[in-house]
């Protein structure tokens, strides 16, 4: 996990910090550890401001094929949901690209109030946490209200897609990639997915128009103050997608109170098909990426296996007519 992280000298945190505040004076700076990815940090300056720097890894070591340009999609993300008003999310202060401080592109954004909801929810009551996941429904609902013009990742400008079908065989045909190419085993042969996935393709069709999906929104990359959601944060897997793909509706995740905030409580048949789909997706993602992360134990790979396994038994055991 810690190959794409990107810590700097505290000399180097003052010459960002500088560059960003010109006249502000950095008192200090805390590395906060809950992110899996980029590094973050805590800066905080002498006048009692305190804004969160976030720094890319430097070049794509430790990087997916559906990982493009992260902090790209995710400074673009931000800004957009910003400019909507759609949710709370952080506002961007400060992008730097030139490499010339330090080598990855890094960026300073606003302090969002609250805390991780995964730091706090197991203190909750039941019925506290389904005012959370009804908020977060809702959350979802807002976002994915915003419409693109193209299906595609936002941080790669090189492959936008005009259907959703061609979008997801993309995704998914990157992910067997990768994970052919540090041999993971994967259960099921790539080409038997790959086949399965185009005899589904008629599903994807019934989408026409692509949405911002945040992709990630586990309880992480959720903030909550007063036991109600204050902010969304970790926007770099941002998509121009369907709203059936984000981290929430996935069988781990999807619960009736957040469908119910997001507005909608049956599935059809082929809606259903398609979460199963983006079910593949985020297990084959998940099963792979620690080969590429160099995670010191296997426990994500068997948890996403065996997620794995019961969703690709509702892809090949039932039937479907659309």
């Amino acid at each position: 996990m810690e190959i794409t992280k990107n810590r700097q000298s505290e000399e180097v945190l003052r010459k960002m910090a500088l560059r960003a505040f010109p006249g502000k004076q950095m008192e200090g700076a805390v590395e906060l550890t809950e992110g899996m990815c980029n590094t973050a940090y805590l800066v905080s300056f002498t006048d009692k401001s305190r804004y969160i720097l976030k720094i890319a890894a430097a070049g794509n070591r430790g990087r997916m094929s559906n990982e493009a340009n992260l902090m790209e999609a995710e400074v673009r993300a931000m800004q957009i949901v910003h400019k909507t008003g759609a949710v709370k999310a952080a506002k961007v202060l400060y992008y730097d690209t030139s490499n010339e401080i330090c080598d990855g592109h890094y960026f300073f954004m606003e302090k969002l109030e609250g805390q991780s909801c995964s730091s706090v929810m197991d203190s909750f009551s039941d019925e506290e946490k389904a005012v959370i996941h009804f908020e977060i429904g809702q959350a979802e609902r807002e976002i994915t209200s915003i419409l693109g013009v193209h299906f595609g990742l936002l941080g790669d400008d090189s492959h936008y897609f005009q259907d959703l079908f061609s979008f997801v065989y993309q995704l998914i045909s990157n992910v067997l990639s990768d994970a052919k190419r540090k041999q993971v085993d994967i259960v099921v042969s790539a080409e038997k997915i790959l086949e399965m996935l185009k005899r589904d393709g008629a599903v994807f069709g019934q989408v026409t128009q692509p949405v911002l999906v945040h992709w990630d929104m586990w309880e992480g990359n959720i903030f909550v103050k007063e036991k109600h959601v204050s902010g969304i944060i970790d926007w770099e897997r941002a998509m121009w997608g369907e709203a059936l793909m984000d981290d929430r509706f996935r069988r781990h995740t999807r619960n009736a109170d957040f469908l119910k905030g997001f507005g909608k409580e049956t599935f059809t048949e082929a809606e259903m098909r398609r979460i199963y789909w983006y079910d593949i997706l985020l297990y084959l993602t998940m099963m792979t990426e620690g080969a590429y992360r160099e995670y010191e134990d296997d426990g994500v790979y068997q948890w996403a296996k065996r997620m794995l396994e019961i969703s690709w038994k509702e892809i090949v055991g039932r039937g479907l007519s659309i």
